[in-house]
């Protein structure tokens, strides 16, 4: 195996870049390194419209699998790239599409609503696919009186009831990185920085976002703080997200809820990773095409209303 220094793989990285007519998709958890060589860092509604919509050829996302898959889905004529093939999620592999059938088939009438921390096959099962950055919105615009099915982060699915009022019939997953997140851990930080705000992503438990002042995705976080009223800010999320932060708004103060909220899999792909992907034009991914045609109707159905709510640039 051939070794570069990063200054030599960024550069090799650039040119097979342009080469390839790629770009390079990365997702705000993604260690630093890899997000200073993407061409657009987002959360996950950001980089699934840029799949759908860009023109380059190949698509390197730099996340977990099923932001590939989405992006595969949505652009089928592209070539996806995940860097590392491991990099998963252990949420979406906490619910199915077999036992989703089943969930359905107990409650006729109501509508699917799934993460997009879910797999292909999920998504497959659902009418409607939500972001952590445009659930609230679209749910609130359900109709009234229809039943709502919710799957697979009941974290997400409590904030959402908590936020909209909504009743849900919720799955039974989570994110463990975001799980490790306890009320204590909220409460301690307070004490220790009084002056500071405190935001958290919405794959926090409900009785933790009850304790944070606000509660967004990653890319609201990325622009709050554009406009912070403080100049502390305490991040409860995956520990990726304060480079970027910390990147585009050098001047705030950003403190970590705690060190321990590491996403594993987040933090596999490396600069190396990356390379050897535009190299040998793997791992791909694809989505076998029957159950792409189903598994991209939400996707498309959300991508749809969301431009009704999406936040002025």
């Amino acid at each position: 195996m051939v070794l570069y220094d990063d200054k030599e793989m960024i550069a090799r990285i650039d040119r097979l870049r342009k080469s390839r007519h790629a770009v390079i998709l990365t997702h705000n958890y993604q260690l630093g390194e890899v997000q200073d060589i993407a061409d657009f860092t987002g959360d996950s509604l950001e980089l699934s419209m840029i799949a759908a919509k860009n023109s380059a050829e190949v698509i390197v996302f730099c996340g977990v699998r099923f932001m590939a898959e989405t992006a595969a889905m949505l652009a089928p004529e592209k070539t996806v790239l995940l860097p590392v093939a491991t990099a998963g999620c252990l949420m979406a592999d906490m619910a199915d599409g077999e036992a989703l059938r089943q969930l359905k088939a107990q409650h006729p009438g109501a509508v699917t609503v799934c993460y997009v921390n879910s797999t292909a096959a999920v998504k497959a099962e659902c009418d409607l696919c939500v972001t952590s950055a445009n659930a609230f919105e679209l749910v609130r615009n359900i109709p009234a009186d229809r039943e709502i099915i919710f799957v697979p982060d009941r974290n997400l699915g409590g904030n959402i009831i908590r936020a909209t009022g909504r009743p849900m019939i919720m799955w039974d997953g989570f994110c463990p990185t975001h799980m490790r997140i306890t009320p204590a851990m909220v409460q301690a930080r307070r004490r220790e920085f009084p002056a500071a705000k405190i935001i958290a992503h919405p794959e926090v438990r409900p009785e933790v976002a009850e304790l944070c002042d606000e509660v967004m995705s990653t890319g609201g976080m990325c622009r709050y703080v554009k406009s912070a009223p403080c100049r502390e800010l305490i991040i409860a999320t995956e520990s990726g997200i304060i480079h970027r932060l910390r990147k585009e708004n050098p001047d705030l103060v950003y403190i970590p809820l705690s060190e321990q909220i590491v996403c594993p899999d987040m933090k596999m792909t490396r600069l190396g990773d990356v390379l050897r992907a535009l190299e040998t034009m793997q791992p791909r991914i694809t989505v076998p095409e029957p159950l792409r045609e189903r598994a991209v109707l939400p996707i498309r159905r959300m991508l749809e209303q969301s431009a009704r709510f999406a936040p002025a640039q």
